[in-house]
Order: C-alpha cells, then sequence, then structure tokens
C-alpha cells in the first residue's frame, strides 16, 4: 500500500523528494506562506532546500505546532538546510493586487532569495510563475518536509514582525493573535478603527474604516519596521 493512502503523512519526504534526486534534481526547494488570512500586517513566505545529509525531525505544519518548538525547528531549520529564505508583501500591496496574487508574489520573493537556487519547486497548494520545475501539493505543509519546512521559518519570521507591531499599536493585541480574525481583534478595530497596517480589502476591516488608507503612507511604515 502506497503512503498516501495509508495515511500516512510526508509522503513526499519519505518517497518523492528521493524520486526527484534520482531523476538528477539537486536543489528541491519547498515554499509556503503563512499570514493569508489575517486581517493585519504582511503575507510572508519561506523557501528551503533541506540537507539529505541534516535532517532536521519533527517537523509538521507550523500550524500544528506550538509557538515553542516552531521557535526550535526554525533555529535547526537555517542551521541545517542547504539554504532558507524568507519574503514578505505589505498590507498595501495586498489591497492593491488582492491576496492570492500577493501570496505568490512572496513566494517568488522568497525563492529568488536562495543560493544555491533551486531546480525544483515543491509548493503548498499553489503554483507560482517562475522558469523552473514544480509540483503543488494540497495540504502540503503535512504532507512534504521541506514545505512544512518553510512555513516553519516563515511562521516564526511573521510572528515576530507582529511582536514588533504590538508595541507600536498596543491597542489592538497583535503578539497575542498574530494579526487574525479572532473576537477580541474584531472589538479593537469596531473600537479603534483600523491603523495604517490592516488590509482595507478584507471585510471585516473596510466595515471599520472610517476614512480611506493611505496605501503610501502604509509601505512606509512597513519598510519602518522592516530595517528596525
Amino acid at each position: 500500500m502506497r503512503p498516501e493512502a495509508a495515511g500516512g503523512k510526508f509522503r513526499c519526504q519519505a518517497t518523492l523528494e528521493v524520486e526527484l534526486r534520482a531523476r538528477g534534481f539537486h536543489a528541491v526547494a519547498g515554499v509556503d506562506e503563512v499570514g493569508r488570512g489575517c486581517l493585519f500586517g504582511p503575507v510572508v513566505a519561506g523557501a528551503v532546500i533541506l540537507s539529505p545529509d541534516r535532517p532536521v525531525r519533527g517537523l509538521n505544519d507550523s500550524k500544528l505546532l506550538e509557538a515553542e518548538r516552531r521557535e526550535v525547528l526554525a533555529g535547526r531549520i537555517r542551521e541545517r538546510a542547504v539554504a532558507w529564505a524568507v519574503a514578505a508583501v505589505d498590507a498595501a500591496t495586498i489591497d492593491a493586487i488582492n491576496i492570492y496574487q500577493a501570496s505568490r508574489l512572496a513566494m517568488r520573493k522568497a525563492v529568488a532569495q536562495l543560493n544555491p537556487s533551486p531546480d525544483f519547486l515543491l509548493i503548498d497548494a499553489v503554483p507560482i510563475d517562475l522558469p523552473l520545475p514544480q509540483r503543488s501539493l494540497i495540504k502540503g505543509d503535512m504532507r512534504c518536509h521541506a514545505i512544512a519546512a518553510a512555513s516553519i521559518v516563515a511562521k516564526v519570521y511573521r510572528d515576530a514582525l507582529m511582536r514588533v507591531w504590538d508595541e507600536v499599536f498596543p491597542a489592538y493585541g497583535l503578539a497575542a493573535h498574530k494579526g487574525y480574525s479572532t473576537p477580541e481583534h474584531c472589538e479593537a478595530l469596531r473600537q479603534f478603527g483600523p491603523t495604517p497596517l490592516h488590509r482595507l480589502s478584507f471585510e471585516p476591516v473596510r466595515a471599520c474604516s472610517r476614512f480611506p488608507l493611505d496605501a503610501t503612507g502604509q509601505m512606509e511604515l512597513f519598510e519602518t519596521a522592516g530595517a528596525a
């Protein structure tokens, strides 16, 4: 019985990446994004080329891991991977081109930073327009170690950004909910309105907006945080 038929996770790490290496691919990158459903801040993508000689035990979908475990695994991934990268696309761009296209843009930017460059991409759910052979896997972060690793490094990076912005906008509880649509976040939006880094194109934010948001101001604030 094939592993996926038996309900086994991570068929990719056990067989697919081995198959790809046997076919002559030497730099297989996993790619994933986090923060797609958030109301605040950037969408962040990770890209990771794992080393077959330095495995990282315990990889899984970042959403299924405790925060402390994600931090430990992210450190091991950064230490042992052949290459890793993260890239972010800010809320103003999300509002301008929509979250789907912004997620794909973040993934392209993350892949472009990898050194060495990948020769095959394994992507969670959606293909990206790069001239590289690739395969998208539904729930790839639960099925593939490389995609899970990308999810983890992206999640840890984005959570750190949310802790920084929590100090700038303390009324919204960003450190706790990381920008997602929790009751506490929605109540803060109703009480205080959106910040310049909220996603106006998302209905819960737009419904609470008293004034149009300035996309230029969003980008300037985002760039300032990235430089900090």
